[in-house]
């Protein structure tokens, strides 16, 4: 019962955020936008003015889908974080009687709650850009993309853990995007091994249900057992890694100041 309440609160908190900074929400939004523009606007210019690049152009914008929740899945614990430890309320987390890491969990529920609603909306966007309407079969794509998603809060929870005790590091946020999209267009076929990483089975399994019509249920239960395992075997490592760097954390004294 105080899980629920706790992540009602976040929920709730989470949208005022969100309301208040509309301009940073909005600028955000904006600046992703016109990424995804200018590969895609490259991508023509290189095929020769309005030629169709078929399969490439619906694989672009499933993959920048991907990387986009991706990216925002990560980051927000980090974020979260370092943002708490500057307003001096971080300590007050962590001495919650639900612990720091399930006061967390809460807050990426409620993040990812808006994270894809928001995703949606900028894929119907890319769709109305490119002119590549792809299957959107809600009860296929969905579940697939969540539990891709949960693997990369595993991630996020190491990142949590960093920030913890080092506090600023916004400049690994960069590289681990240029990670990410490396690991969203990793080709699984030609490098099966790939498929063990984050992202990359789960991006692979989402383009077959939007680019190929295949619903989940038509997937065999071994990929869907792969991409399940993954994805728990990432996030029990984030929460493994955050924990030791939190214990370092209260040892050395840091969660009461930044």
């Amino acid at each position: 019962m105080a899980a629920l309440v706790m992540t009602k609160a976040m929920f709730k908190r989470y949208g005022i955020e969100l309301r208040r900074y509309y301009v940073n929400t909005v600028s955000t939004l904006a600046s992703v936008y016109l990424i995804f523009l200018l590969i895609f606007l490259g991508l023509r210019a290189f095929a020769g003015g309005g030629a169709d690049f078929g399969d490439t152009t619906s694989g672009l914008v499933v993959g920048f889908m991907v990387w986009f929740l991706a990216v925002f899945a990560y980051s927000e614990l980090s974020w979260v974080l370092m943002q708490e430890a500057q307003q001096g309320t971080l300590e007050q987390l962590s001495m919650s009687p639900l612990g720091l890491k399930r006061v967390l969990i809460g807050r990426l529920a409620a993040s990812l709650v808006f994270d894809v609603a928001i995703m949606f909306l900028f894929l119907l966007l890319m769709m109305l850009t490119t002119g590549k309407w792809l299957s959107l079969n809600l009860a296929s794509v969905l579940p697939l993309l969540l539990v891709t998603v949960m693997g990369v809060f595993g991630i996020g929870f190491i990142m949590g853990g960093l920030a913890l005790v080092f506090k600023r590091i916004q400049q690994s946020f960069q590289i681990l995007q240029f990670i990410f999209v490396a690991l969203v267009a990793a080709p699984v076929q030609a490098f099966p091994l790939v498929k063990f990483l984050p992202l990359s089975w789960g991006t692979h399994l989402i383009n077959r249900s939007m680019i190929g019509g295949e619903s989940i249920a038509q997937m065999p239960l071994a990929d869907l057992l792969l991409l399940a395992g993954n994805s728990v075997f990432y996030f029990t490592l984030g929460l493994l890694v955050f924990g030791y760097f939190e214990k370092v954390a209260r040892d050395r004294g840091l969660l009461g100041h930044y």
